[in-house]
């Protein structure tokens, strides 16, 4: 290679490497559906046959002055290299509309005027041969630059410009590390034309422009960090990534969330263990309603799709199509199983105006009411409900907005006070009062639950020390503990701490745990109840009757009480065999050496009927409804 410039030919070879790998690294990765992809391994593949055309070049320019055949290579080269390179710059501006959610423009007027530049820079090109306006070759055959090429340099800068401020116009919507390789294109690029337009002779220009490539495949192309290895589905980060840079370019697109709601009870009974098989089944299938790249895993057994035409009759037509498919089993294997499902629709940023909204909408429970399967529009209310009752939340716990009402109990034998059930309400400014029914179960996963729980015991702490229960014949008051607070560590020190704070006989506190919480979670418990029964508190079973029942767990909780729920009750006056479980009940908790209260307590036959049973207390709005402190206090004075 007499006569070659190997410092050339070694710029060229290693801008044709770098391309070369990031070819080969995309397509092993298959990553290639996405307009984003496409349009990334049509940039690279510029990249590499420049290098090609600017390696042969390096090869025969020795030979240009001594033979024709090799000067028309030379300029057919030179001719490929301008044609193709005067493209890059526009196309990488489109890779970054498309990288930045901008990908469909709204206005034709501008896509003809982004569109122009690039056309007429073509048109010099293609047209070079016999106008000669972009470059032409001296008498020797040495390369001479025309006012052509300028404007070609020109039209470069002016879409390295408009992709900038592109990026910076969605910089909220993109995350670090896409801010961050972009910006690396930009000055790795610009450094690399920089250097040749200053010093033709460098040649740096083509291996910038591979190395800044590079970085952005490494960093934005792999999309390691935003999919699930086990599932091969896109993950929660991917949808707040995407989603956000939807929206902040106000890019419509249909939001569909398909939740599986009888998941955990497959997975209880032992017919189902493993949600990633299941992700990767029903992601296969919903592959067929939408691409790859549109489907994400939230959760075990939670999708979320986005319908990137924006079309609410597309994303309507697929709900309906999904929610079908769960009418028929679903094959695992050797197993077949049939889920139930409910498939959400909505449109952003028309109505979910963030990623958080398309997150609340996936992590929040569907209602234990609802009769539909496919839920759009006033049908999704029920997230505006519950976002409103956080807020009460929040500002309960700020403004003082919580209090503690008391529900007194009684003994049968004589009908004399025996103590009192405390119970939370939330008055909010907004909604007006809020009952535990809907707030406590949103309390629990918000994780607020701890700072309500912590309030009521101190109010009845506090209502203890006071002297005044004990003296009206109160012997203990019942405390509804919560499950989740009960698992947290140091549990059992906090709730000795605030007692011993106020210096009351923890004996004058029963703590009540609800039935199906228990029945999932009494091995978990039975250390912290044994733990706090020895320092001298109480417990209760609440609810017995409406949840899954389990005797092992009363016995291993060792309740003191148990407190069989007024659906129970109720039922024994309408039925015989209501009256039997009735009976049932009371007889078997009796065996168990346990005390028993029955609930919902509201008529003097009732009364009369549990007297017939035997069973210890009562309670109910016979003898009173919740009421306040004073009206407690009132009450019983009266």
């Amino acid at each position: 290679m007499n006569g070659v410039n190997m410092a050339h030919f070694a710029l060229y070879s290693s801008a044709l490497l770098v391309s070369i790998t990031g070819i080969v690294f995309t397509l092993i990765q298959q990553r290639t559906d996405k307009l984003q992809n496409k349009i990334y391994l049509a940039l690279i593949s510029i990249i590499a046959l420049n290098s090609v055309t600017q390696m042969i070049n390096a090869i025969i320019q020795p030979m240009i002055l001594t033979s024709d055949g090799a000067f028309f290579v030379y300029r057919v080269c030179d001719w490929l290299y301008f044609l193709f390179h005067a493209a890059l710059c526009p196309i990488f501006f489109v890779y970054v509309s498309v990288v930045c959610g901008m990908g469909k423009f709204a206005r034709l007027r501008k896509n003809l005027l982004f569109g122009a530049l690039f056309i007429i820079t073509e048109l010099l090109t293609i047209l070079n041969p016999f106008l000669h306006w972009v470059y032409d070759y001296s008498g020797d055959r040495v390369f001479v630059r025309r006012w052509g090429e300028a404007m070609i340099y020109i039209a470069a800068v002016f879409y390295l410009g408009i992709s900038f401020f592109r990026l910076l116009s969605s910089w909220s919507a993109l995350t670090a590390k896409r801010r961050l390789a972009l910006i690396y294109f930009f000055i790795i690029v610009i450094a690399g034309v920089v250097m040749q337009l200053v010093n033709i002779d460098l040649r740096t220009e083509l291996f910038a422009e591979a190395l800044g490539l590079l970085g952005v495949m490494t960093s934005i192309e792999t999309e390691d960090d935003r999919i699930d290895i086990d599932t091969g589905v896109y993950n929660r980060k991917a949808l707040q990534n995407d989603l956000s840079t939807y929206i902040v370019n106000k890019r419509p697109v249909g939001v569909i969330c398909i939740k599986i709601t009888n998941l955990e009870l497959l997975e209880r009974t032992g017919s189902f263990d493993s949600s990633d098989i299941l992700t990767t089944v029903v992601a296969a299938f919903l592959r067929t309603m939408v691409p790859r790249y549109c489907i994400y895993s939230t959760s075990p057994g939670t999708f979320i799709l986005t319908e990137t035409t924006g079309s609410e009759e597309r994303a309507g037509k697929i709900a309906h199509i999904v929610s079908r498919r769960f009418d028929r089993p679903w094959h695992f294997g050797d197993t077949e199983l049939l889920l139930n499902a409910v498939v959400m629709t909505s449109q952003a940023p028309e109505r979910i105006k963030s990623a958080g909204d398309a997150f609340y909408m996936a992590d929040s429970p569907i209602p234990a009411d609802l009769d539909k399967k496919i839920l759009s529009g006033r049908d999704l209310d029920y997230l505006m409900r519950r976002a409103a009752v956080e807020s009460a939340l929040a500002r309960g716990l700020e403004e003082g907005g919580f209090e503690v009402y008391y529900q007194p109990t009684y003994t049968l034998k004589d009908r004399r006070l025996y103590g009192a059930e405390a119970l939370i309400r939330l008055h909010d400014r907004e909604l007006g009062n809020i009952y535990p029914d809907e707030f406590i179960p949103i309390a629990e996963q918000n994780g607020l639950i701890d700072d309500i729980d912590d309030f009521v015991l101190r109010e009845v702490c506090g209502f203890i020390k006071s002297g005044d229960p004990s003296s009206l014949g109160i012997k203990s008051i019942n405390v509804n503990l919560s499950v989740i607070e009960c698992m947290q560590p140091g549990f059992v020190r906090h709730i000795n701490a605030v007692t011993e704070e106020y210096g009351i006989d923890k004996s004058a506190i029963n703590f009540e745990i609800t039935e199906s919480l228990a029945a999932s979670s009494y091995e978990l418990l039975s250390k912290v109840v044994k733990a706090l029964k020895s320092d001298g508190f109480r417990f209760s079973m609440d609810d017995y009757g409406t949840g899954y029942s389990n005797m092992r767990a009363i016995f291993m909780l060792d309740f003191d009480v148990v407190k069989i729920d007024k659906s129970i009750l109720w039922s024994a006056e309408e039925s015989e065999l209501g009256r039997i479980i009735l009976e049932s009940s009371v007889h078997m908790i009796r065996q168990m050496h346990r005390k028993i209260l029955v609930e919902g307590v509201e008529t003097e036959k009732q009364i009369e009927m549990l007297t017939a049973l035997s069973v210890d207390y009562l309670q109910g709005y016979y003898f009173s409804r919740p009421v306040p402190k004073k009206e407690l206090l009132a009450l019983i004075r009266g």
